[in-house]
């Protein structure tokens, strides 16, 4: 599920999201809205968001934003905010014929761990990667 929250006036970032999803539609963008909206700072944009099982991959204009449900209700939640200056590397590995999930791995500065997100089966990961460039290079 891709979700896109570009404001019209924001015309350059709605045309990258445009170049690389297509015309994908809002999905869900009032909840989105709600979960997200309180911990942006003023004038940050939400550029995208991908909805993994229970869990959100959120692009905004200045940082990516990791929500982790936890527990068995999904009650308690982690946000992680990682912003794209503190980007070392990051891969995408895209589903095989055996492989159910895609995966996202992102390492923060010299860190040797990654951060990983799984991602269903469907999903454009070239796409995510692509997004995720445009963050972080852009």
């Amino acid at each position: 599920m891709v979700v896109f929250m570009v404001p019209d006036n924001n015309i350059a970032m709605k045309k990258i999201a445009n170049a690389i999803f297509g015309t994908a539609s809002e999905v869900d963008s009032e909840s989105l809205t709600k979960k997200i909206e309180p911990m942006l700072v003023d004038g940050e944009l939400i550029v995208g968001a991908f909805k993994l099982v229970r869990d959100l991959v959120v692009f905004t204009d200045r940082r990516l934003i990791l929500v982790d449900k936890q527990g068995v209700t999904g009650k308690k939640t982690d946000y992680h905010s990682v912003p794209y200056r503190s980007i070392s590397q990051f891969s995408i590995e895209t589903a095989g014929n055996l492989d159910v999930d895609s995966e996202l791995k992102i390492w923060i500065g010299s860190s040797s761990t990654p951060i990983k997100k799984e991602f269903r089966r469907g999903t454009n990961m070239v796409a995510v990667q692509k997004l995720l460039a445009s963050c972080v290079l852009g």
